[in-house]
């Protein structure tokens, strides 16, 4: 399935095994990571099938409108165009999620941060949840899935994210219970006073110099305004830190993810800000990641 329009010599029709084989080749020498992997999902959205009716379907020939859509996939995927925008979604903690661009892409690390908060909420006592940042929606939505008697509200001044996250939370039917406001850190809520028994936000923590050491993927296609923060990446953390006392009662908790080399200066800024029994945790690959405290 040459991008160009030429197939081999030897392909009489484009099977789903010649084309996964072929896609392969063609990302690994894109330096796309698993490029084998990534050929499965792209082929398996465009034939709208799970990935492991593939196997079983090997011989298979595509219709043209499945070439199609497979060879303009395959295209952006090589320009390192992320494959969740390509495909449309990301899985995040067992659930698909929309996503596009404009929104932060959710990670594997992430989840920690989940898990963190759910040692903190009661499983079947109500409590209510301040996210500050929240992108696709996923965190605030997987609390709420998580924790049924769990009431979430949830700040973003990107009016795209507003716009995909509200799609996540009718798509995975917690509208009752997550509420999306469009606002800068805390703004929509500081009029409120103390409400929240907890916080939890995954800010934008890059330096402003790491930008040209970032993956192309990350770089070129990710919003600008959810990763970067400032000449030590915690312009946006530090607002949160000051504000979170207006909304939070006491006892609540907050959990931030944050860069490894930020935690020590995050416990700090806590600490300056009345938080206590402050812990750092590490994420699925071991680094120290999520900061949390005590109000």
């Amino acid at each position: 399935m040459s991008t160009s329009g030429n197939q081999p010599a030897n392909a009489d029709v484009w099977t789903v095994k010649r084309i996964l084989e072929w896609t392969a080749g063609f990302l690994k020498q894109k330096d796309v990571e698993s490029p084998r992997l990534e050929a499965e999902l792209l082929l398996a959205h465009a034939r709208q099938c799970p990935r492991i009716r593939l196997y079983t379907d090997f011989d298979a020939e595509l219709t043209e409108s499945q070439r199609t859509q497979m060879r303009e996939s395959v295209q952006r995927r090589a320009k390192r165009e992320p494959l969740a925008y390509i495909i449309g979604t990301r899985e995040f903690y067992g659930r698909s999620f929309d996503v596009g661009h404009g929104v932060l892409i959710p990670r594997p690390e992430t989840e920690t941060l989940i898990d963190v908060c759910l040692e903190r909420i009661p499983k079947s006592e109500p409590r209510h949840i301040v996210e500050v940042g929240f992108g696709s929606g996923c965190i605030a939505i997987t609390i709420a899935r998580q924790r049924p008697a769990c009431r979430v509200a949830a700040t973003d001044v990107s009016d795209r994210a507003l716009d995909i996250a509200n799609r996540n939370v009718q798509k995975h039917e917690v509208s009752g219970r997550v509420t999306l406001l469009a606002g800068d850190i805390l703004q929509p809520l500081l009029a409120g006073g103390p409400q929240f028994d907890g916080l939890v936000s995954n800010p934008p923590y890059i330096r402003d110099d790491e930008r040209k050491g970032l993956q192309p993927e990350v770089a070129l296609h990710e919003p600008a305004e959810a990763l970067f923060a400032g000449s030590d990446g915690l312009d946006i953390v530090r607002r949160i830190v000051i504000d979170a006392p207006k909304v939070l009662k006491p006892g609540a908790f907050i959990v931030l993810e944050v860069d490894p080399a930020q935690c020590k200066t995050v416990v700090t800024l806590l600490e300056s800000a009345g938080f206590h029994t402050i812990n750092i945790h590490r994420d699925l690959s071991g680094n120290d990641r999520i900061v949390e405290g005590i109000l």
